[in-house]
């Protein structure tokens, strides 16, 4: 009966096919849903300070949310224990539907105040792993249906470095912004640097550190990464 309580839940919240694995036990389910009751109702205290939240917000414990009315919310959003967001930017953050951003992670939207970042957009369907770190300066984008891996990095901003006789920090800063496209797995501990367009449905293998733009359809990896493989001929390779 549990089993078909969460998942007639979950259906409600978006995702339409869901159903609880069948090897969860009652004692597990009552476990988790008593979890996400305490978290909906950190969620309700903060919805109403937000820019706006269209659905349900599970918050975990211990998250800290900085500058909530530039924070616009869709429908079904998971934020995880000690995440961490600075919603402070000239666009804010924009989420879609049926979002989750796990524990420890941090989106930072502005570091000083002397000049705050553009700001953040992600789509529906995305799932954000745990300790992830979003650094907002130049506009980041991130379309729907994305993954991020344990550990990945973003970076909007590069400093400028070409005068010799003044310190980096007082040499101001160039912001391009970062693209991520549709359908994307991004692989844990990758770093993805300011300028970069990820194009819909590539693979960025674990742990690369990506300085220029993705393919679409391709699988990169490396330090720095490099083409690996086209996703279009292995799927034809697996036809045959």
């Amino acid at each position: 009966m549990l089993k078909k309580i969460i998942s007639f839940l979950v259906r409600k919240t978006l995702r339409k096919n869901y159903t609880a694995d069948p090897v969860l036990s009652n004692r597990d389910i009552f476990s988790i849903l008593c979890r996400k009751f305490f978290d909906l109702l950190r969620g309700y205290k903060v919805k109403f300070f937000l820019g706006s939240s269209k659905g349900l917000l599970f918050l975990g414990p211990r998250c800290k949310i900085i500058h909530k009315s530039h924070l616009q919310l869709g429908k079904a959003i998971n934020i995880g224990d000690n995440v961490e967001i600075n919603a402070l930017s000239i666009e804010g953050i924009r989420v879609g539907n049926n979002v989750s951003i796990h524990r420890n992670t941090i989106i930072e939207c502005t570091g000083v105040m002397r000049s705050i970042g553009i700001g953040l957009t992600i789509g529906n369907n995305v799932g954000i792993a745990q300790n992830c770190f979003i650094q907002v300066r130049g506009k980041v984008i991130i379309g729907n249906d994305v993954i991020f891996g344990p550990g990945v990095s973003i970076f909007s901003e590069n400093h400028n470095f070409t005068d010799l006789d003044k310190p980096i920090r007082d040499q101001g800063e160039k912001r391009i912004g970062v693209t991520i496209e549709d359908g994307v797995w991004v692989g844990s501990n990758t770093v993805i640097l300011d300028g970069v367009i990820v194009g819909n449905n590539s693979i960025i293998a674990a742990g690369s550190i990506v300085n220029k733009n993705v393919e679409p359809y391709t699988i990169v990896g490396g330090n720095p990464a490099k083409f690996i493989k086209s996703r279009k001929e292995f799927y034809q390779k697996s036809k045959i």
